[in-house]
């Protein structure tokens, strides 16, 4: 089993790739795609999966390119309505790929859709989270920029995200590594920390997000001082629904 972190510092963004006996996955992709297609290459590996951990704001993804160049199916969590064709997965749905299998874990809050990606290896063992913009390294993602598509307000929002995150991420082994979908610098957190990788034990240590005493110091936590999004964030949402411009 290989698993890459594939980071893009102007963007603070992680991106993902997973191979094993043969098949990879990559989750959150860019949209310029010759780097995926060459690692592919050169690790004479198949697509098989394109991961999207929730519908982007902050970036124009690369799913749609390399779903055309390598067939590889698209799959994002529950509830997701994209425009084009995608698998739409169910909660604690799993996925082969080679010897590993990758399990869905549905996590809304930053968006409904949003979802977290459980790698599980050779032996049955849960060894890595691929949190996307649910769970960041110091933070979590803002619960205040998917009002308009859920008809939610900020704090229901928040109060979604609380349930994610304490009954379905908290509860999960310690020794988990977690990858987010960004680091220090993105405009989706508000504390993030320059480390790109971490363990959930210690995450559980040092994440405010994660020491609330219930949901409501929790939603007043992940709120406050959260600054505005940046103008463009809604089209590229859009874009990567596949609603165009």
């Amino acid at each position: 089993m290989k698993v890459e972190q594939i980071y893009t510092g102007c963007l603070a963004h992680g991106a993902y790739y997973i191979a094993s006996k043969g098949e990879a996955a990559i989750i959150d992709p860019l949209r310029e795609t010759t780097p995926y297609l060459e690692k592919l290459k050169n690790d004479g590996v198949e697509l098989k999966y394109i991961f999207e951990t929730h519908f982007h704001a902050d970036f124009v993804s690369g799913h749609l390119d390399l779903a055309n160049e390598t067939l590889a199916t698209i799959i994002y969590g529950p509830t997701a309505k994209p425009g084009f064709v995608a698998h739409v997965a169910e909660d604690n749905e799993i996925f082969k790929l080679g010897n590993v299998t990758i399990k869905v874990i549905h996590t809304p809050g930053h968006t409904m859709e949003s979802s977290c990606f459980l790698l599980i290896d050779e032996e049955g063992k849960e060894t890595a989270l691929f949190s996307g913009d649910t769970l960041f390294l110091g933070d979590v993602g803002r619960p205040d920029l998917a009002q308009k598509a859920a008809h939610m307000t900020k704090e229901e929002l928040a109060g979604v995200l609380y349930k994610s995150i304490y009954h379905k991420i908290l509860p999960l082994k310690d020794e988990i590594i977690v990858y987010p979908g960004h680091g220090e610098g993105s405009l989706c957190g508000k504390k993030m920390m320059k480390e790109t990788s971490d363990t959930l034990g210690n995450q559980k240590k040092v994440n405010y997000a994660l020491n609330q005493l219930n949901k409501e110091s929790f939603v007043s936590a992940v709120l406050e001082g959260l600054s505005s999004p940046p103008g463009y964030f809604e089209m590229n949402a859009t874009m990567n629904r596949g609603g165009g411009v």
